[in-house]
C-alpha cells in the first residue's frame, strides 16, 4: 500500500518517528508521501523525505488555513522547496474552519494552480465545504492533474471532480460509523483508475480499529483499516484495492 498523505512532521511524531515507520513497513505500507502545509512545514517535509530516500516523498504548498499568512514572495520560495517534491499542495479551500479569509484562500489557491501548471506537477487538494468555488477554480485551468484528498463531499461534487480528471483520496473518515456512511456509498462511484487511499495522520484515526488504541494519534500503519473498509464498500477484495491504489499512486505522483 501507499499512504499518499501523512503529516509526519507533526510534533506528535517527534519522539518515535522511526518506530512509526517500522510499524508502517510491517503493515505493508511500501511508501509514504509527507504533506507540506506551509513554507516551513514543506521545508521540513523535504528534509524528512531526503533522510529516508525511497520510502518517503513529500509535497510542498500552503494549506488554506495558512493562506492569509503567506509572505511576500512566497511563490519563489515554494518553487525552490518543490524541487524534488511529488506534488504542489496541500492547497485548496476550507470554508468550514475559515481560519483564513475566503478571498485570501481563493487567491492563494489560484496561485498554486498556476504553479502546478507552470511546473507540470500534480496537485494535492484540500476541499471542505467550499460549495462550487473550488470546482469553478479548477475548471479555469486545462491540463492539470491531482488528487482531491480526504474527500468528504457530496456525490455531486465527486462526479464533478471525476469529470475534470482528478483522483479521489479516501481516509479513515470512511471508517466512522457516525459520519462516514455517505462516503461508503459514494466510493462505489469512483472508477478503479481514480481511487487513492491515505491516513492523513496524525488525524482521522480509523474507528474500526479493534481493540481501540489508547492514543488518538493516527499513523501510516493504520492504512490497512482504510483499505479494508473501502474495499468492502466497493465490493472488492482488500488485495485488489491495494494493487489498484498502488498503481494509481505511482502513476499520479511518478513514484
Amino acid at each position: 500500500m501507499i499512504d499518499i498523505g501523512a503529516n509526519l512532521t507533526d510534533k506528535s511524531f517527534n519522539d518515535d518517528l522511526d518506530a512509526v515507520l517500522s510499524r508502517a513497513r510491517r503493515n505493508n505500507v511500501e511508501h509514504i508521501i509527507v504533506t507540506g502545509t506551509d513554507l516551513a512545514v514543506s521545508e521540513q517535509a523535504r528534509h524528512l523525505a531526503r533522510s529516508k530516500p525511497g520510502y518517503l516523498s513529500y509535497t510542498a504548498g500552503i494549506h488554506p488555513h495558512h493562506a492569509d499568512e503567506a509572505p511576500d514572495g512566497w511563490t519563489d520560495q515554494l518553487i525552490e522547496i518543490a524541487d524534488g517534491a511529488v506534488a504542489i499542495g496541500e492547497t485548496g479551500l476550507d470554508y468550514f474552519r475559515n481560519f483564513s479569509s475566503r478571498d485570501g484562500q481563493r487567491r492563494i489557491f489560484r496561485s498554486h494552480l498556476e504553479l502546478a501548471q507552470r511546473l507540470d506537477m500534480p496537485l494535492f487538494i484540500h476541499d471542505r465545504d467550499s460549495g462550487t468555488d473550488l470546482f469553478e477554480l479548477l475548471s479555469e485551468f486545462d491540463g492539470l492533474r491531482g488528487v482531491v484528498h480526504c474527500f468528504t463531499g457530496t456525490e455531486e461534487q465527486l462526479k464533478q471532480y471525476l469529470e475534470l480528471g482528478y483522483y479521489i483520496g479516501v481516509t479513515g473518515w470512511i471508517c466512522d460509523e457516525r459520519r462516514g456512511l455517505p462516503l461508503r456509498d459514494a466510493v462505489r462511484l469512483i472508477p478503479d483508475e481514480r481511487i487513492l487511499i491515505e491516513t492523513d495522520a496524525p488525524y482521522l484515526l480509523p474507528r474500526t480499529i479493534r481493540p481501540r488504541p489508547r492514543s488518538r494519534r493516527n499513523e501510516p500503519a493504520n492504512l490497512r483499516y482504510v483499505a479494508e473498509t473501502t474495499a468492502s464498500a466497493r465490493g472488492q477484495s482488500v488485495e485488489e484495492l491495494e494493487q489498484i491504489t498502488v498503481e494509481n499512486s505511482r502513476r499520479l505522483f511518478g513514484l
